[in-house]
């Protein structure tokens, strides 16, 4: 067994001196020092870089088909009130998505900016009592009620039940609303109060658009937007106002999906208006879908 240890023992590559031998300097002991010093430093960079995600940005050629966009924004308006702002969509495709209102909140805000309501758009109307038939009667008991569009109506069949609905069958038209006080639906909702009532408020909105891969724009105005002689309006004639503020500021707007560490370029981005009327654009390419986007904020001009 002893014969087996002093094999190992000459094994050793590392054999021990004697402390009669050892002489200890001030260099030496320096030296050692740094020589710590440096390592730790050396382990703790290590491993910064080992805990740390690097971010690598590549442009590559998406060949996809048919796949859509998702365009994530927060814009807040200080001077337009949310009961007229609106949101469109469309590109070269030929694809529109005119008055946007799935997947939206809108927020009544004071000239402070603060919040007065938040509200999905495009959802609750007032109850009407008694609405006006579309065959002229008052709604009676255990009637279905069915209002009239005003002659907009695609069909025979057609109902608009509420001042919504008589806004949207215009639109499709191509009709724009002059005085919503001589309809019946909108009357009893009342919608110019309601814009009065808002009268001096701002509207913070957001939400997002899912859009086709391929260059277009999209477009806050006031009005509702509908197509007349192919020219692309936007129906003001009902807030019976001259000129709007689209002061705006772009809290964030950001394309595809979240991504940690992604810088979007318009995120702050404020602009004030200093004249009555006028649009102001924003051109984006988005490298990774190779599409243009173009952003415009118009009042009427």
């Amino acid at each position: 067994m002893d014969n087996i240890i002093n094999k190992l023992r000459n094994l050793d590559a590392y054999p021990k001196i004697n402390e009669d031998f050892y002489s200890r300097t001030l260099s030496g002991g320096v030296i050692t020092l740094a020589s710590s010093i440096f390592m730790l430093l050396l382990f703790i960079s290590e491993l910064r870089l080992y805990l740390h995600a690097v971010t690598e940005t590549k442009l590559v050629v998406d060949t996809s088909r048919g796949e859509t966009l998702r365009i994530n924004f927060d814009v807040t308006f200080p001077a337009l009130p949310c009961s007229i702002l609106s949101l469109d969509a469309m590109d070269i495709s030929g694809e529109q998505h005119l008055d946007v209102r799935h997947d939206i909140i809108k927020k009544r805000i004071d000239a402070h900016g603060s919040v007065i309501e938040a509200r999905q758009d495009g959802i609750g109307s007032p109850k009407i009592e008694k609405p006006l038939q579309k065959h002229g009667g008052r709604l009676e008991h255990n009637e279905t009620y069915c209002g009239s569009c005003y002659g907009a109506e695609a069909s025979d069949d057609d109902c608009c039940n509420n001042c919504e609905e008589v806004r949207e069958a215009y639109r499709k038209k191509g009709w724009a609303m002059s005085n919503p006080d001589l309809i019946d639906q909108c009357k009893r909702e009342g919608f110019l109060q309601r814009i009065k009532d808002e009268e001096g408020e701002g509207c913070n909105i957001y939400g997002f658009l899912e859009v086709n891969k391929v260059a277009g724009n999209f477009h806050f105005a006031p009005g509702k937007s509908f197509q007349q002689s192919n020219i692309h309006v936007h129906d003001l004639l009902a807030f019976q106002k001259d000129s709007f503020n689209i002061s705006h500021k772009i809290n964030r707007l950001a394309f595809g999906d979240y991504f940690p560490g992604v810088v979007n370029p318009l995120d702050g981005v404020q602009w004030i208006q200093a004249t009555p009327s006028g649009m102001y654009q924003y051109f984006i390419k988005c490298g990774e879908e190779f599409s243009g986007n173009e952003i415009i904020l118009s009042s009427p001009t």
